[in-house]
């Protein structure tokens, strides 16, 4: 019997990437197939063109299919976005006969009642995640599941999204020909891919760097405290080049890939690179030291937005194991050291691991989102084939599978 094959969609503002994958026998991720191609019809993590969209994201999936020999029916999406916000939330129920051991409907019920929060109606719940667990007063209960208790309490961490983004971006999917399994919130996604569990234990927070957004993720003790998306990335700093230096916008996204650094002081004096510019004589030379100014201003402004919203969660001097960097734009040089300046953290760069396959392009900090997605779908098959009374839902899972078949059943 062939090993079940999962697909992930990350749908950026730079680039849509697909990618197909399965379980091997020996619990190991295999990749089977990518698709990248250039993308369209979003600006900062949201759809602004659907035709443009479709067009897109049906590419990179053919591309995908065409890689891995197997045909995408469904995959999980990743969505960003500055219209994301987070709050947690703490559900409590009680137990029907304290004389029972807790089961995963117990389980199940405070997840759901901690669902229960003040939300507008345009907006609407896409994650609940537990954080931890309180059974009788007995704090920080990693799994309660066969405790006993009278009463159970669970922390957790509940991310919205604004509905009509949502609808645009499954709209756009769907019209690719590929179904929508879930929508997974993309610096959770990040994490999945790049961040150890020891750093997760001692408190990091995952910064995913891209085109359009800058994705947070803070954990505090294992669990996820506070998520945010940042409406700057890699393009800003692109456009800031297109400004100090006058040169087309391919031009100055080439420059930044190949010559760009952040830290201005690390750059000889006598650094010079050859771009492609406006004027009559279609190309100029600039020093490099001045890109690296650019760079740099855009940079620290960033990481000082990023330790804002770490501030929102906690005090950044219990998060010891740091900063890790994902996403296309942590490939610049001396990021690592300009966040660890800013920031006052250990900072290093996070690229997708422990992969099999046709893995070899994705190992690099750009693709992190699309290999976490991958991870995330195999992680909520574990849940919902767990043999159990009652199979607790992937997180934000029930909802979206309603909505999906009101979708399918209803005329549109």
């Amino acid at each position: 019997m062939a090993n079940p094959t999962y697909a992930a969609i990350d749908v950026g503002t730079t680039k849509v990437c697909t990618v197909v994958g399965e379980v091997t026998p020996a619990q190991e991720l295999r990749i089977l197939g990518v698709g990248i191609g250039p993308s369209a019809g979003l600006a900062k993590g949201m759809v602004d063109n659907i035709q443009a969209a479709i067009e897109a994201i049906a590419s990179s999936v053919e591309r995908a299919e065409r890689a891995s020999g197997t045909r995408i029916l469904s995959a999980h999406v990743g969505i960003a976005g500055p219209h994301v916000s987070s709050m947690n939330s703490r559900g409590i129920v009680a137990i029907a006969d304290p004389r029972n051991a807790i089961i995963d409907g117990d389980v199940q019920r405070a997840l759901e009642s901690a669902r229960i929060v003040n939300v507008p109606t345009n907006r609407e719940v896409i994650h609940v995640v537990p954080r931890y667990y309180v059974v009788d007063g007995q704090d920080d209960v990693v799994d309660p599941v066969g405790m006993f208790g009278s009463r159970l309490d669970v922390e957790t961490h509940v991310v919205t999204a604004s509905t009509s983004a949502m609808n645009n971006l499954v709209q756009c999917v769907e019209g690719a020909g590929v179904r929508v399994d879930g929508l997974i919130l993309e610096p959770l996604a990040s994490a999945e891919a790049v961040v150890e569990v020891e750093e997760l234990e001692q408190g990091a927070v995952l910064c995913d760097i891209g085109g359009g957004t800058t994705d947070i993720a803070v954990f505090d003790r294992g669990a996820v405290v506070h998520t945010a998306v940042l409406p700057i990335g890699g393009l800003h700093m692109t456009r800031d080049l297109v400004v100090a230096l006058r040169v087309p916008q391919p031009s100055a996204e080439l420059v930044k890939r190949e010559h760009g650094h952040t830290i201005p002081s690390m750059v000889d004096e006598d650094d010079e690179v050859d771009v492609d510019a406006f004027g009559a004589e279609g190309h100029r030379t600039v020093p490099r030291r001045l890109m690296a100014e650019v760079l740099q201003a855009r940079s620290e402004e960033l990481f000082e937005l990023v330790l804002a919203e770490v501030r929102r969660a906690v005090q950044p001097e219990v998060l010891s194991a740091g900063v890790i960097l994902t996403g296309g734009a942590s490939s610049l040089e001396g990021i690592d050291l300009l966040s660890e300046d800013v920031l006052q953290l250990p900072a290093r760069v996070g690229r997708p691991r422990h992969l099999a396959g046709l893995s070899d392009i994705l190992h690099d900090p750009a693709y992190a989102t699309s290999v976490g997605l991958l991870r995330w779908a195999l992680k909520e098959r574990e849940i919902m084939f767990r043999s159990s009374p009652r199979p607790v839902a992937p997180i934000g899972g029930l909802l979206r599978k309603v909505a999906h078949l009101m979708r399918v059943v209803l005329p549109q």
